[in-house]
């Protein structure tokens, strides 16, 4: 009965009160939970080739620089855990559509007419950008490795605690994939009147600051290459939503005046 309220809530554009927004997003936060936990149950099955590309890199140096190069267990537990976060990783790229959906929906509760045609448009790009992103920094993690571990002395060896390594690598490529996800975001405010395109252009210079104090703490300090290849991409698709935003205030504005032309006629 709740639940038939805040949609007819929504459906009239009234406004929800703190106690009804903190229920919708407890409720949200359910779905999002419950789709991972099932998503994490198929990714408990990738885990294992999973963790063997991620481990590529390592096994790259030992057999390129003849050196002993290797991910060791240091606890009993530590090769379930490393299982374990790999599979709720999985699980998060699995359940992307359920909770980018999510996520889009609560912060978007005014839409009313248009809503299923911007849900379907948010999810279109922001699906494809999420994936995009994870696959950009997977395929960067490799030079990363190579680069930090090649500052060691030839005669030491490179041992790496499985736990530490999985946490630097699924950091990086999780935090790259929501990254590209973002500019998403700023279309869909524009979409609902919060911001508009010019309000974006005006912002670009603090855009490309925040972009690359976040592809600094994503990549490591001495490697400036996987920060730019992070960067150009997550500049681009921000002017992109730019364009996007001004291309909509432009039909927004003709709208209004079409409207207010045959109300003065």
């Amino acid at each position: 009965m709740a639940r038939r309220d805040r949609k007819a809530k929504k459906a009239d554009g009234a406004r929800m009160s703190l106690g009804e927004h903190l229920i919708e997003l407890r409720r949200r936060l359910g779905i999002i939970g419950l789709s991972v936990i099932i998503a994490a149950v198929a990714g408990w099955f990738l885990a294992d080739p999973v963790w063997w590309a991620l481990s590529e890199p390592v096994l790259q140096i030992a057999k390129e620089r003849d050196r002993n190069a290797e991910i060791n267990y240091t606890t009993v537990t530590e090769a379930f855990d490393t299982k374990i976060a790999i599979a709720v990783v999985l699980g998060i790229v699995i359940a992307a559509p359920v909770w980018l959906y999510q996520v889009w929906a609560y912060l978007t509760p005014a839409l009313m007419k248009n809503e299923k045609k911007i849900a379907i448009g948010f999810l279109s790009a922001a699906i494809p950008l999420f994936l995009a992103g994870v696959f950009l920094g997977w395929l960067v993690l490799p030079n990363i490795v190579v680069l930090m571990t090649s500052f060691a002395p030839t005669q030491t060896a490179t041992l790496l605690t499985a736990k530490v390594y999985l946490d630097f690598a699924l950091k990086l490529v999780i935090a790259v994939g929501v990254g590209f996800v973002l500019p998403v975001f700023l279309v869909v405010l524009n979409f609902v009147g919060v911001i508009t395109g010019k309000g974006i252009i005006k912002g670009w210079r603090w855009a490309v600051i925040v972009i690359s104090l976040f592809t600094a703490l994503a990549t490591p300090p001495a490697d400036v290459v996987s920060m730019v290849i992070l960067a150009v991409p997550m500049v681009f698709l921000y002017f992109l939503a730019a364009g996007i935003a001004l291309v909509n205030d432009r039909r927004v504005e003709k709208k209004n005046a079409k409207l207010v032309h045959a109300l003065g006629s």
